[in-house]
């Protein structure tokens, strides 16, 4: 009698270490994140996290400003730095300018609903 299901088999035994030994596991370091937040009833709120040190978030966001028609501000947050807000959902606005601008498209990530 030979039942398959009783023998010990690891599917994973031969994979190793799926994370590679990386320390930063779950770090929002590298990555531009785009995020909205619901204000009250039709209302939101657009937020730009992690901007590389070689952009400058003024000139950023008052180009921001310009191109989309909305208000917004500079936000100085302990965690994440600088933060922009802009009114409305600008998600894909502000993802397809950056990526205008020469960003990579791999390193931006959109959040929200």
């Amino acid at each position: 009698m030979n039942v398959q299901n009783l023998n010990s088999f690891d599917p994973f035994a031969d994979e190793g270490d799926p994370l590679g030994g990386s320390k930063d596991v779950g770090s929002t370091q590298n990555y531009l994140h785009i995020r909205i937040q619901q204000r009250n009833g039709r209302k939101t709120l657009t937020t730009l996290q992690g901007l590389p040190k070689e952009y400058d978030p003024k000139k950023l966001l008052k180009a921001f400003k310009k191109e989309f028609a909305c208000n917004g501000n500079l936000v100085d947050d302990e965690e994440m730095g600088q933060v922009i807000q802009l009114q409305g959902d600008q998600r894909v606005k502000i993802a397809n300018f950056l990526v205008e601008e020469g960003i990579p498209r791999n390193t931006i990530k959109l959040h929200g609903f």
